[in-house]
C-alpha cells in the first residue's frame, strides 16, 4: 500500500512593496513588486481516486466555490490537458487557512501548489510557469514561492536573498475587490522600485521599505477605511514598519523577532477577536 503523498504548502504571498509602473494596451497593469512567502498558509493534498473530487476544509472553507470557478480545479484541468492519457483521476483536498480576496495571493498560491503536487503525482515534466500565467498574473510568482522581485504583469521573476522576516498578518474581515482598487488608482505611471541594498539584513530591509511604496494602498483605504485602523493597531502593537499587502485588505507588520511577533499577535487578538491575525515568518 502506498503512503499518502505529503501535503503541498501554499504559502501566503506578501507584497512588501508594490509599484504600479504602467498599463498595457490589453488592460493589464505593469508592476514591480518585492514579495516574500510565509511559513503560514494553505495546504493542498492529492490522492489517487476512482473519479475526480475536490473538497475544502479549514476556517475559510465556507465561501469557496467547488466548481470550475475555483483556481484549484482550473489548475487541475489545465495540467491534465497537457497529458490527458496519464492524468488519472485524483481527490484534491484544500485546507483553507488564508482569508479570501485579501491581497495575499491565497487563490493563486493554492493553484500553484496544485500544479506542483499534480505534476509530481502524474509525473508530468512541463514548463509550469507558462501554464501558471494562463491561470492568473500572480500564479507564476506563487509557483516559485521564494523571495523575489516580480515585474511585467507579474511573470518576470528575479530571485533575491532576504533574511527570514518575522511578520504579523492582519485582515479585518473585509473583502476588497482588486478591479475596484485598480479602477480607483489615480496614477498608473509611477516610479519603479528603488535599487535593493547590497546587504539585506532586517534593519536594511526596514530602511529600504521606507523608500518604497504600495501604490494600491491609498485607493484600497478609500474603499475600505478600516485598513487605516489595521495599520494603526499594528503600530500600537509595536511594529517598526506596517503596510498593506497587494490590493488589500490584509496588512503586515515587521517585527524584530518571532517572539515579538507572537506577542503582538496575542495582543491584537485580545483587542480584535473577530479579525484574522497570524504571526509567521517569511520562508528562506
Amino acid at each position: 500500500m502506498h503512503a499518502p503523498a505529503p501535503a503541498e504548502h501554499a504559502p501566503a504571498k506578501i507584497n512588501l512593496a508594490l509599484h504600479v509602473t504602467g498599463r498595457r494596451a490589453d488592460g493589464y497593469h505593469l508592476l514591480e513588486s518585492l514579495a516574500v512567502f510565509t511559513e503560514f498558509g494553505d495546504s493542498v493534498s492529492v490522492a489517487p481516486a476512482a473519479e475526480d473530487s475536490f473538497s475544502v476544509t479549514g476556517p475559510f472553507a465556507a465561501h469557496l466555490p467547488l466548481n470550475g470557478d475555483n483556481l484549484v480545479v482550473r489548475a487541475r484541468d489545465a495540467l491534465r490537458a497537457l497529458a490527458p492519457y496519464t492524468a488519472t483521476p485524483v481527490a484534491i483536498s484544500l485546507e483553507k487557512n488564508l482569508p479570501i480576496a485579501s491581497g495575499i495571493g491565497g487563490g493563486s498560491s493554492d493553484a500553484a501548489a496544485t500544479l506542483r503536487a499534480l505534476a509530481r503525482h502524474w509525473h508530468i515534466e512541463a514548463d509550469l510557469a507558462v501554464l501558471a500565467l494562463t491561470l492568473g498574473a500572480d500564479v507564476p510568482m506563487c509557483l516559485a514561492a521564494k523571495s523575489l522581485v516580480a515585474r511585467g504583469i507579474g511573470e518576470v521573476l528575479e530571485a533575491v536573498t532576504l533574511p527570514p522576516l518575522p511578520l504579523v498578518l492582519v485582515n479585518p474581515g473585509v473583502a476588497v475587490s482588486t478591479p475596484d482598487v485598480f479602477h480607483a488608482l489615480e496614477r498608473r505611471d509611477n516610479p519603479p522600485l528603488p535599487p535593493l541594498p547590497a546587504r539585506m539584513d532586517a534593519e536594511a530591509m526596514a530602511n529600504w521599505l521606507r523608500t518604497a511604496r504600495n501604490d494600491l494602498e491609498a485607493p484600497a483605504r478609500a474603499l475600505a477605511p478600516v485598513i487605516g485602523d489595521v495599520l494603526e493597531r499594528l503600530k500600537q502593537a509595536g511594529t517598526p514598519f506596517a503596510r498593506m499587502s497587494g490590493s488589500g485588505a490584509t496588512c503586515f507588520g515587521l517585527f524584530d523577532s518571532n517572539e515579538a511577533a507572537a506577542h503582538a499577535a496575542t495582543t491584537l487578538r485580545k483587542d480584535q477577536p473577530d479579525w484574522f491575525i497570524a504571526a509567521t515568518t517569511s520562508m528562506r
